[in-house]
């Protein structure tokens, strides 16, 4: 049985078809739903909206399982337990997942098509159809266990990563950690930092590559598996990008490389001035030009996100209370007991930061590695617009279209990094550092884009040369980086530089998850103009109506919710760029 509820005009679903308590993480207990949704009549529109809530449930409550394992799985990268039983779910659960959900793709395509559900509803189903139709198109049962042996690859991958640690100024650090060092005015220091930590990666660079390589394999089979010549064109299908293609990625990296690598390195040589050094060296691309102290806008987690609620409320207090509800930020335990935050770097952690939305219960959890620096506030500001976003939508009765095209996701995320940064003042109490932060988003939030071009570069030779060698991956690696990369000296680095792609996550979790980050940044850039030209009540009103559709709609009429054209061409990132000059110039140094 199904019912709704209706909030101030918002439909939430109660589905009564799923127990409350149901463990998912067990395939004895999904099984039977699976089955009774497969063998349910369903001969009305009405009948198969029922149908589309139940299924949505259950995809919920087997979503959330996953959730919460994974969550673990990277909070403890050194707890046995855990990690095993987040392999055990991969091994043994998720290989019987698949088949069921084509199963039920199948069913819910041919039922939608006989009882001609989106004709009647008026486009309310257009986006859920054609994705599942996209969905039965690509399975294979073939493929089943090589997704299996991918995720277990990943899980290695972070494994190795989370282990990563240095004996660096007395004591051992974790790699987040050691970031602030980049930020240290003796260059001494900054380059025996540096060094520590590269000399660490490279000692299982060698790991790195063959984990990768066996990924490019079981990649490309699984492409070929599903009648395609690589995995490129696997991918864009199975991430759904109906509104754009290899062309308009490349189209990208031109745009890059013309228009923003040149103001990149502009940025570079004028660094390289002000430090007084020759050449710029990878250890001086962190610390303030003018040598000044480090920025250090919080400390502990507990301290960020006080700042961060606070940061809010000044920009929209319906955004301060979204965030608000999510805890204190001292938690270090994972997801135990409901929680929804863990922020501090520690050692046994996974890299890196994300936002997990647990579908069934609708609550987000923010994992970070806050390390007191500068970039740690902003991948906070970053993550609560995942959760916003998350929150928003979360009384949309249909967990598929709770969650939306990458490509909006990252606006969401994105937006909040630049459109708060009237308010720093929160994390910086004077003006002469405020305006340091200021200067420093603004100018990372374009120079990210080459680097952004480089990776999604990187993926579509990776996968359309998949018999390459490891020599030809170093070296297409290096032709990038002198294409894209900055203006620094790699003298005596050489086996470092050819293997910094290892730090991409990405590359190994998310193949071909990269571009969606330059759509993004320049969406977000959009709204950081318009708050500009129009003020930021408006901004965050648009920003606040196009994340509140979720996925329900095609991207492009996503981005127009939002008052952005769906574009990440050549024109479109010649004016941000010049937007972002102009305003850079008002800010003093």
């Amino acid at each position: 049985m199904t019912t709704t509820s209706s909030a101030g005009g918002v439909f939430r679903t109660t589905s009564t078809f799923v127990p409350a308590e149901l463990d998912a993480t067990r395939w004895e207990n999904i099984e039977p739903l699976v089955n009774a949704l497969l063998e349910r009549p369903v001969q009305s529109a009405d009948e198969l909206e029922r149908w589309l809530l139940d299924r949505s449930e259950l995809d919920a409550a087997c979503s959330e399982s996953r959730a919460n394992l994974y969550i673990r799985m990277t909070c403890h990268t050194e707890d046995a337990a855990v990690q095993k039983a987040y392999s055990t779910y991969v091994e043994e659960v998720a290989p019987k997942l698949e088949p069921a959900a084509f199963e039920l793709d199948k069913r819910q395509t041919d039922l939608s098509r006989t009882l001609g559900l989106s004709r009647l509803k008026a486009g309310r189903y257009l986006v859920l159809e054609r994705d599942t139709a996209v969905e039965v198109d690509l399975f294979r049962q073939e493929n089943v266990p090589l997704n299996t042996q991918l995720t277990l690859l990943g899980q290695q991958y972070d494994q190795i990563i989370g282990a990563m640690t240095v004996q660096f100024d007395g004591q051992e650090r974790t790699l987040p950690q050691m970031g602030k060092y980049q930020e240290a005015t003796d260059r001494s220091v900054r380059e025996a930092a540096w060094r520590a930590v590269a000399d660490r990666r490279l000692k299982d660079s060698a790991a790195i590559d063959d984990l990768y390589e066996k990924m490019i394999g079981l990649r490309h089979q699984v492409a070929r598996n599903a009648g395609f010549e690589n995995f490129v064109g696997y991918a864009f299908k199975s991430k759904h990008r109906f509104d754009y293609g290899v062309k308009e990625c490349l189209a990208f990296h031109e745009a890059c490389e013309k228009v923003v690598v040149p103001f990149m390195r502009r940025l570079d040589e004028k660094r390289r001035g002000a430090l007084g050094v020759s050449p710029l060296r990878p250890w001086d691309l962190a610390v303030d030009p003018l040598n000044r102290h480090p920025l250090r806008p919080f400390e502990g987690g507990r301290e960020l996100m006080s700042k961060s609620v606070e940061t809010f409320k000044l920009l929209d207090p319906r955004l301060a209370a979204m965030l608000g509800e999510l805890g204190d930020g001292s938690n270090t335990a994972g997801p135990a007991g409901g929680a929804c935050l863990d922020l501090d770097s520690r050692k046994g952690k996974a890299p890196g930061g994300y936002q997990y939305m647990r579908d069934r219960s609708r609550k987000p959890f923010i994992f970070m590695n806050a390390a007191g620096l500068h970039r740690d506030m902003t991948t906070m500001l970053h993550e609560a617009g995942h959760a916003f976003h998350s929150t928003l939508c979360r009384d949309e009765p249909l967990v598929a279209y709770r969650h939306s095209p990458i490509e909006f996701a990252e606006v969401a995320s994105m937006t909040m990094e630049l459109v708060t940064m009237p308010h720093w003042g929160v994390f910086y109490g004077n003006e002469a550092d405020l305006a340091r932060a200021r200067r420093k988003q603004l100018e990372e939030s374009v120079t990210l884009l080459p680097w952004i071009a480089t990776i999604d570069a990187f993926q579509h030779w990776i996968y359309s040369n998949p018999a390459h060698t490891r020599d030809d991956r170093t070296a297409f690696w290096l032709s990038l980086d002198e294409r894209f990369g900055h203006a620094v000296s790699w003298q005596g680095l050489e086996g470092v530089r050819a293997k910094v792609w290892q730090r991409q996550g990405h590359l190994f979790d998310h193949p071909f998850y990269y571009i969606e980050y330059g759509i993004a940044q320049l969406g977000a850039l959009g709204l950081w103009v318009h708050s500009l030209e129009r003020g930021a009540v408006s901004a965050v009103e648009a920003y606040m109506r196009a994340l509140s559709l979720g996925g329900s709609k095609p991207l492009p009429e996503l981005f127009a919710a939002a008052g952005l054209k769906f574009d990440f061409g050549p024109a479109v990132v010649e004016r941000i760029v010049q937007r972002v000059e102009k305003e850079l110039e008002k800010l003093p140094e």
